[in-house]
């Protein structure tokens, strides 16, 4: 499957960008880095959990000096999870979001620009032609044969596909 179907698919289903920006935002300046640093550690664990484990950790830390930081981790934690449900090989798209927001500054600098155009469709093609650009530089998904299976919805746990009993797939 193309990268445009994957990302649309898991949209549809729910998938939303993990908010540790958001839990930044409701951190001081002068403090940003040392959660900063927490919060990755969080985000890259290989076990759900460990991640588990580290975000009780920041909790218990930080729950009196940075309520609103434990409680907005806490509010997201279903999202900034969600890739233990999908195969390991994917995880490293899933992690990060430059391969989004680098098109897509792209696509901001040149919408003001075509804003200008008379036309609907020089407008819309000024802001495409970088997008179909940068595309061809995009990295292709790892293990694209595991694409299927998260699109028919088998279920994955820490990254491995979980194997159904037999006895379950019988009464399924």
């Amino acid at each position: 499957p193309s990268w445009t179907a994957v990302l649309r698919d898991l949209k549809a289903r729910g998938l939303c960008a993990p908010k540790l920006r958001n839990v930044l935002d409701q951190v001081p300046r002068t403090r940003q880095a040392e959660v900063k640093t927490q919060l990755q550690a969080i985000a890259s664990a290989e076990m759900l959990r460990t991640a588990t484990s580290l975000r009780d950790t920041f909790a218990r830390t930080y729950r009196r000096a940075l309520p609103k930081a434990v409680a907005c981790l806490e509010r997201d934690w279903e999202r900034l999870v969600a890739y233990y449900t999908v195969p390991q090989e994917h995880w490293t798209h899933l992690r990060t979001t430059h391969v989004i927001e680098s098109p897509v500054a792209a696509v901001r600098l040149r919408t003001s620009a075509a804003k200008r155009f008379k036309k609907v469709d020089n407008a819309t093609a000024r802001m495409w032609k970088p997008l179909l650009v940068v595309e061809h530089h995009f990295r292709k998904l790892n293990a694209p044969h595991l694409g299927t299976a998260v699109y028919d919805d088998i279920a994955f746990h820490d990254g491995i596909r979980t194997v159904t009993p037999t006895r379950e797939r019988r009464a399924a």
